[in-house]
């Protein structure tokens, strides 16, 4: 009998089309009800509501109620995370889906994922603070440095309050479109939030995608500039 995780179990839970287009939808970070995951895959709530019950069995999904509705969402970062790492080996294996037009071309400028920006604008992020010394390699870990730290502080964001959560503060996540690599962890959550707060940046409530606005762009571009 062999032994270890069994990874065949969780590939299986993924591998179902319909699953994998409702685990895809809620990578927007966004909690969604049966119906709505339902019209994601294309199929009945009744069948929905079975494909949920398994992915809440494996520990994909974090379900919750509220009134009279129930919500899903991703169980964890790590979800999020393998989730992100099979469409970028997909992508690069040619499996792309057929739908192609403004919207693909706005996901791959700046979307979602999960709860941190990707897509060209995610990796110039990572891009930049990397080459300006803000993020360091160390023993194979993603730190951020004392001119980091500083960085982050001029733009608002409370450091010790992220340090207080369980989830990393940096971590690197391999963008699929780009294939390379883009900023996850509480800070890559915060500076995303700190774009929406500012006004430079919105989420695409229906979609993964972000809009920036033209100051946005202007202020994005100065700040995270890779040397």
């Amino acid at each position: 009998m062999k032994e270890g995780p069994n990874i065949a179990h969780i590939a299986a839970l993924i591998g179902d089309p319909a699953r994998a287009n409702m685990l895809t939808a809620l990578m927007s970070g966004n909690a969604l009800t049966v119906s709505e995951l339902a019209q994601e895959a294309g199929v009945t709530i009744q069948t929905a509501s079975s494909h949920l019950s398994k992915l809440d069995s494996g520990g994909l999904l974090h379900p919750r109620k509220q009134g009279r509705h129930k919500y899903f969402a991703l169980a964890s970062d790590e979800v999020a995370q393998v989730l992100e790492g099979l469409m970028g080996l997909a992508a690069g294996s040619g499996h792309l889906r057929q739908r192609t037009g403004p919207k693909d071309t706005a996901l791959r400028r700046a979307r979602v994922c999960y709860n941190h920006l990707a897509g060209d604008m995610g990796t110039q992020l990572f891009d930049s603070l990397m080459s300006q010394g803000h993020l360091a390699l160390k023993d194979c870990q993603l730190i951020l440095t004392d001119t980091g730290a500083e960085f982050a502080t001029r733009l608002q964001i409370d450091l010790a309050a992220l340090h207080s959560k369980r989830t990393p503060l940096c971590r690197e996540c391999l963008d699929w479109s780009e294939r390379k690599s883009h900023l996850a962890g509480s800070l890559g959550r915060a500076f995303l939030s700190r774009f929406e707060e500012l006004s430079w940046a919105k989420r695409d409530p229906k979609t993964r995608v972000v809009t920036f606005s033209q100051n946005g762009k202007k202020e994005f571009e100065q700040l995270f500039r890779v040397i």
